[in-house]
């Protein structure tokens, strides 16, 4: 079930953080990276967010979330995370439907690590096209990845 998350309520942004925090360590690895920057995110930095997030939750218990940040006719997916233990059943693919439905902007667009080959497998499969790739200023190599909405 995917339902609204407030990260103003600790109890969340705690569950929140938890599920970044697995997820991104399975990212920091594909990428080949000990520096990662999405792992320094505190559950302090949830609490002050405003930005929108969304949560799967199974059984009561969360193990994926969306964040989402709208702008004028584009909507930009800052965060998309699943639990591992809960990868490969397409949950990631449903919270991108989700966000597809709820935010017919006319771009919805997502950045990950230009080694994240099963990130940027499961965002071409939903229709995303490869927009452009560059190097951060820590030696990470970043795609942006967008899809049109009609």
């Amino acid at each position: 079930m995917i339902a609204p998350l407030n990260p103003q309520d600790i109890r969340i942004a705690e569950q929140m953080h938890q599920v970044f925090q697995v997820s991104y360590r399975v990212e920091a690895e594909l990428l080949g990276v000990e520096d990662f920057p999405p792992l320094k995110r505190s559950v302090s930095d949830l609490l002050g967010s405003s930005t929108s997030f969304f949560g799967y939750w199974m059984k009561q218990q969360l193990i994926a979330v969306v964040e989402v940040e709208e702008q004028e006719n584009t909507t930009n997916i800052n965060s998309l995370v699943v639990d591992p233990a809960f990868f490969r059943r397409g949950i990631a693919r449903q919270l991108l439907a989700f966000v597809r439905a709820s935010y017919p902007s006319g771009m919805i667009t997502v950045e990950t690590g230009a080694d994240n080959l099963p990130a940027i497998r499961l965002y071409e499969n939903f229709g995303f096209k490869k927009e452009k790739q560059w190097w951060t200023s820590i030696g990470i190599k970043k795609i942006k990845l967008s899809l049109p909405i009609a």
